[in-house]
């Protein structure tokens, strides 16, 4: 019996017994218990009441082809190639990395998991990922000019999810470069992007995504994060919530491959969260400190210093907000 066969039975929140979700599933009692067991393995708060049965308390949205594909706009849908839903997976990216190395992969494909046991994000950094309390999905674009095409990509996307909240009502929102979306300052989402192919020709990018939803409150991230929940959103339903970013994606990233970041660069600078405010920019052990001036045509961070204005670009470079007196 799959998991997501018992889930979708405790999906409602309300208590079933034990004998009722055997009738239900065609298994044996024992059958239901030891994956009931299996949903505390993974940090679903199963409750046990005598005489009543078991429940998920909140109820629980499970992730689901159709109720994704029913929220998504025309234009979103002809850009879909393949949904595909994964209950428990290492990563999405290494996931949809691995069909296009195989020849399966093409642009458009998307993979979604309840959890990851080894996402990633920026730098080397580890994405947390509890069962069923986040969105994180990766999706695959064919590229056909190489890596020279692909300058600003990350914000552009960046740029799309903090557009997508938009349009669901979610407030505060910002963006800093090159990668992250903040709420009210702290990190909500980030992307992680990967190459592989030509570098001087056709290639595939796998554009990892990962929104905070609901956290627990000991979420081992070592940096100020918020989520959804905790900035008030009501839309408990992860379904409508990655159709809406998928509307606001596809469409985007058709558009990029067409005309780049340039089309996109006013849009993303209206987000910016650290718009001329004091800065560090660090390259492992150099800490620059400066003002940060928008970005350029192609992407690259302006970044103002007592000798000039540099042009930054992305690679092992992280950006954070000067405190004052630093």
């Amino acid at each position: 019996m799959e998991l997501s066969r018992l889930l979708a039975e405790l999906a409602d929140g309300d208590f079933h017994s034990g004998e009722a979700l055997g009738s239900a599933l065609g298994v044996s009692r024992t059958a239901i218990w030891k994956q009931l067991q299996k949903l505390e393995d993974i940090g679903l708060a199963v409750e046990s009441v005598k005489g009543r049965g078991y429940r998920l308390p909140g109820g629980f949205c499970a992730l689901n082809a159709d109720a994704i594909q029913c929220s998504l706009n025309p234009t979103a849908k002809a850009f879909l190639s393949s949904l595909q839903i994964e209950q428990q997976i290492n990563s999405t990216n290494t996931l949809l990395a691995e069909r296009a190395r195989s020849g399966d992969g093409v642009s458009g494909a998307v993979c979604v998991a309840e959890q990851q046991t080894a996402g990633r994000g920026r730098l080397g950094r580890q994405w947390i990922s509890p069962f069923g309390r986040n969105l994180m999905f990766s999706l695959l674009w064919e590229f056909q000019n190489g890596a020279a095409a692909l300058e600003g990509l990350s914000l552009a996307v960046g740029l799309s999810v903090a557009e997508a909240l938009t349009d669901l009502g979610v407030a505060g929102l910002g963006l800093k470069w090159p990668n992250d979306v903040l709420c009210e300052g702290r990190k909500l989402a980030g992307v992680l992007l990967e190459m592989q192919g030509d570098a001087a020709g056709r290639c595939q990018v796998i554009i990892g995504i990962g929104l905070n939803v609901s956290l627990p409150d000991d979420a081992p991230i070592d940096q100020a994060w918020t989520d959804l929940q905790r900035q008030g959103f009501v839309g408990s339903d992860r379904n409508h919530l990655l159709a809406a970013l998928l509307n606001r994606l596809l469409p985007m990233l058709a558009e990029f491959e067409v005309a780049g970041f340039s089309g996109f660069q006013s849009r993303w600078q209206a987000y910016d969260a650290l718009a001329d405010e004091p800065a560090e920019l660090r390259r492992g052990e150099e800490v620059v400190a400066g003002f940060c001036r928008g970005v350029a045509a192609n992407g690259a961070l302006r970044f103002e210093t007592p000798s000039g204005t540099e042009l930054v670009s992305g690679g092992e470079v992280s950006l954070r907000r000067r405190q004052s007196g630093s």
